[in-house]
């Protein structure tokens, strides 16, 4: 669905908990991805030089300025689904933002905890089941591009959130995605039981009953 904010209303709001119990009983994921964001104000293009020509040379326009601001909608969304109490109410409901990058969670998480210590006197912040970086850990998962330090996000926000992902044959993946990746766990040290969730656990974890059974823990394969 649309990490946007839908007109009129928030997406925390309560006429949609039919949908989620529907979802969390069917043991299926609900996902974001890039492209159902929103976009960055265009008038931030006009800097008074000439328009900078997109990556790919497509007609989008998807620069390196409105590249930073692709996780903003989803921060704001499942922000919302976690102080509304959306994931407390449903708590084997699984979210994830493929393709929209990882590098912002950790601060993200931060942040969250943060906004409850703040307001802690608020009764919705008081309700809350955990920490809001917890219920992140136990149901968000997210998919970083291949030039991120997934080792160094492992190292923030924990082992449970960020998940592997390729997007081949898309050229955003990266020539050798694996290869980066083992280079950024080599360099923080990752533990292998890290790597193995990453590569395979949170991804099996996400889909829930999704995934087809033989899928799960092949004795063959690493990866899901």
């Amino acid at each position: 669905i649309p990490s946007r904010c839908p007109r009129g209303h928030s997406p925390s709001h309560k006429d949609f908990d039919g949908l989620w119990a529907r979802c969390e009983e069917a043991g299926l994921p609900i996902l974001f991805h890039v492209g159902g964001e929103e976009k960055m104000n265009s008038d931030f293009a006009r800097n008074g030089g000439p328009l900078q020509p997109d990556w790919l040379g497509g007609a989008e326009n998807f620069t390196a300025l409105s590249f930073v601001c692709i996780p903003n909608s989803v921060m704001q969304t499942i922000a919302a689904l976690i102080f509304d109490g959306v994931l407390d109410r449903f708590p084997s409901l699984k979210f994830g933002a493929i393709e929209l990058g990882a590098s912002w969670v950790p601060s993200w998480m931060r942040w969250l905890d943060t906004a409850q210590d703040a307001f802690r006197r608020e009764e919705r912040v008081q309700r809350l089941s955990a920490r809001p970086s917890e219920i992140v850990q136990r149901q968000f998962r997210v998919t970083p591009y291949a030039h991120e330090d997934i080792g160094w996000i492992i190292a923030q926000a924990g082992d449970q959130v960020a998940m592997f992902s390729s997007d081949y044959p898309h050229i955003e993946g990266g020539r050798n995605p694996i290869k980066r990746f083992e280079a950024s766990f080599a360099a923080a040290g990752t533990p292998a039981e890290a790597r193995r969730r990453f590569y395979r656990d949170n991804f099996v974890d996400l889909m829930g009953r999704g995934l087809a059974e033989d899928l799960r823990a092949p004795a063959n394969l690493t990866g899901a």
